[in-house]
Parts: structure tokens; C-alpha cells; sequence
């Protein structure tokens, strides 16, 4: 069994983006992540904090925008607007969830779709569906960076989904599309799921449902990919797989934690930095 630790191979990438930012600046460029969180969601706050970390140290220019829970719909887009049209800002994100006066969609819509780094743009995500370049989701791309680090070939294997989100599942299945995969979502309302999971050469579970997949449900041979993130009541975090249950039948597993999730960061990074070499194309 093959452990796929996107923690070593965050580490790494960090390492390879601080050096590209370094090469940006002597190119007069610095590459700048803008933050905006409206309200204190603790969740919100850690990830926030995490990003901005991140972008300090690989020598990224990073701004935490913080808002109040009681910003208007009006107020906020006014704001992405601004970083819209600031020619030193590469990626503008809007951490959710929002307030309730807020609608979700209508921002997401407003921000830049060349400076959305989370890739959630209705423009990104046809782009994306259409295998044409631009932004992508950085969970997605963080798991296709993982497979790809250890050579694990997509084209012409089953892939099964679990999970329809526009954050995880939805642009994951056009990623693997785009590489030549065939692709199975599965969700809430699917029928025998566990007759489709034991088909899957690769099991991507994406649910936030602790230890949902054991043995039984897992093709023997087959990757695992496990994208939960679940907290447990004593405090430990585990993931939608039973990694215990089904190591010795897998050929290769992401754990949780140290598997998708330092991935997801970044891959952030990775984009901003990218959107960046366009300003120096630019010139």
C-alpha cells in the first residue's frame, strides 16, 4: 500500500513557489492574494489565517479584509469591485459562508473570473467543463496533483465520486474527465452505492460522513482518495474512509489528516502565482 501524503508533497511545492515568487519580484512583480471574510466564523477565521500564513511564507504580498457580520450585499460587492479594478491584486477570495443577508452566488459572480483564485466562477467552472484553460478549484486540483506526483495514471480507469459538490465533486469530474477517465457521481440519492463503489479503480469520497467507506465497499487494488475532513468527539480528525479498514486491500490511500487537505492551500498559492506571470507578461 502506497500512502499518498499531500503533506510532503505540499511541502515541496512550497519550497518550488517561494522561488518562483522570488523570480516575480526581481521581475518587478509582486504576487498579491486578497482575503475578504465578513462575519467570525471560527471555521472561517482558522482557514483565513492559514492562507494568509501560507502566502507570507513563500514572500506573497497577502491582505486579510475583514468585514462585520452585519456588512450589507451592497457594501461587499462594492468591495470586490474595487479589488476587481486594482491592477497589484492577482486573487480576490470571499471566504464562505456568508450571512444570511448576503447571497452567495451574486458575489461569486461579481469577482474578477482571471483574478478568482477558488475557481468557483461561472465562467471558470464552463472553462473548466469545456477542457479550456483557467482557474480550477484548489481541492480538485490539489487531488489531481497528488495522483500525478506519484504517477498514478488516470486515463481509462473507473473513477467513482462520491459527493456532487461545486466545491469537491462537480469540477473533481471534469478534472478526471479531462484526463480520460470514466467518471460515476455518486450522492445522497443514489441507489446500491455500494455496488458502485466496489466498481471504482479510483474511490473518491468527498461526503463529510466519518468512516462512511470500510472494506467491504472498496474494489481490492483499488486508489482511495478520501477528501473528508470529520471531527470526532474526542477531538481527533478523521476521514470518510475507515483508513485501518481498508489499508491492506488498497493499492494507495490519501490519510486524513496530511493527505488532500495541505493540498488544497497550495494549490491556492499556485494559481495567484500564476495569474501573477501574467502581469509580467503583461508587462
Amino acid at each position: 500500500m502506497e500512502l499518498l501524503d499531500g503533506r510532503a508533497l505540499a511541502n515541496q511545492l512550497t519550497d518550488e513557489q517561494t522561488l518562483a515568487v522570488d523570480l516575480l519580484k526581481q521581475q518587478g512583480v509582486t504576487p498579491k492574494l486578497v482575503v475578504i471574510m465578513v462575519g467570525e466564523d471560527p471555521a472561517s477565521a482558522i482557514y483565513t489565517r492559514n492562507k494568509q500564513k501560507r502566502a507570507t511564507k513563500i514572500g506573497m504580498a497577502s491582505v486579510l479584509k475583514k468585514m462585520s457580520a452585519e456588512t450589507t450585499e451592497a457594501e461587499l460587492l462594492a468591495v470586490v469591485e474595487a479589488y476587481n479594478q486594482d491592477q497589484t491584486v492577482d486573487g480576490i477570495l470571499v471566504q464562505l459562508p456568508l450571512p444570511p443577508q448576503i447571497n452567495e452566488d451574486r458575489v461569486i459572480q461579481t469577482i474578477d473570473p482571471n483574478k478568482d483564485v477558488d475557481g468557483f466562477s461561472p465562467v471558470n467552472i464552463g472553462k473548466l467543463w469545456m477542457n479550456q484553460p483557467g482557474l480550477v478549484a484548489c481541492t480538485p486540483q490539489g487531488v489531481m496533483a497528488i495522483l500525478a506526483a506519484h504517477k498514478i495514471n488516470v486515463a481509462g480507469k473507473n473513477v467513482v465520486i462520491v459527493g456532487r459538490s461545486n466545491i469537491v465533486g462537480r469540477p473533481l469530474a471534469a478534472l478526471m474527465l479531462n484526463a480520460n477517465a470514466t467518471v460515476t457521481i455518486a450522492h445522497s440519492r443514489t441507489k446500491h452505492l455500494q455496488d458502485l463503489t466496489k466498481t471504482a479503480d479510483i474511490l473518491v469520497a468527498a461526503v463529510g460522513v466519518a468512516h462512511l467507506f470500510g472494506a467491504v465497499d472498496v474494489k481490492p487494488g483499488a486508489v482511495v482518495i478520501d477528501v473528508g475532513m470529520n471531527r470526532l468527539a474526542d477531538g481527533t480528525v478523521t476521514g470518510d474512509v475507515d483508513f485501518e479498514a481498508v489499508q491492506d486491500q488498497v493499492s494507495a490511500i490519501t490519510p486524513v489528516p496530511r493527505g488532500v487537505g495541505p493540498m488544497t492551500i497550495t494549490m491556492l498559492m499556485a494559481q495567484t502565482i500564476e495569474i501573477a506571470k501574467g502581469r509580467v507578461k503583461r508587462g
